[in-house]
């Protein structure tokens, strides 16, 4: 009787671990990319899903709720050859998991390079009193040329905003002097 309740034991529990790896479910905005040896197979919605073990694999669950990243300042060169430091955030959703997994290796560093590089493109023909001035033409020319470029990778950029533009102090101190010599003259 010993043997043959161990081997009941050991089939109970090779039945468990099989059914654990059959049986996945999927949170709410969440999505899960299936491989089928080692190629794409599908996409898992939200709720119960079945897998074949040992022969699917699940990769890392993808978030499709909107997504805010803030960038770090980065130096862009106006029209009139003054560098700036502008600080961007970037609100996303991601609309294809498929194409998120499989279109770039690191979205999140491909979003940033896009928007550090379009930033100064756009920036690039604007005065330092343009850039401190059009801000929302800056963001949508910047959404834009993000959403275009991201559609691709399954990503969609629902709003670029432009969190600072700092000129350099010396530029700041001069803009300050001259608005007192403006309101000194008004006065």
């Amino acid at each position: 009787m010993g043997a043959g309740a161990i081997v009941i034991i050991v089939l109970l529990v090779l039945a468990l671990v099989v059914l654990a790896k059959t049986v996945r479910i999927i949170p709410q905005a969440r999505a899960g990319v299936v491989e089928r040896l080692g190629r794409y197979h599908r996409t898992m919605e939200p709720g119960l899903n079945i897998v074949v073990p040992f022969i699917d694999r699940v990769r890392p669950l993808i978030d499709l709720r909107e997504q805010v990243v803030s960038f770090p300042p980065s130096g862009v060169i106006t029209e009139d050859n003054v560098t700036v430091n502008i600080d961007t955030v970037l609100y996303f959703t991601i609309t294809d998991p498929m194409s998120a997994s499989y279109e770039v290796a690191n979205p999140l560093q491909a979003i940033e390079q896009l928007t550090v590089t379009t930033l100064r493109n756009v920036i690039g023909g604007l005065t330092l009193e343009d850039t401190l001035t059009s801000r929302d033409q800056i963001n949508s020319q910047l959404r834009t040329v993000l959403d275009e470029a991201t559609g691709k990778w399954g990503i969609r950029i629902n709003r670029v905003e432009l969190k600072s533009v700092d000129p350099p102090a010396t530029i700041q101190e001069a803009m300050e002097k001259q608005m007192r010599a403006e309101r000194d003259r008004r006065a």
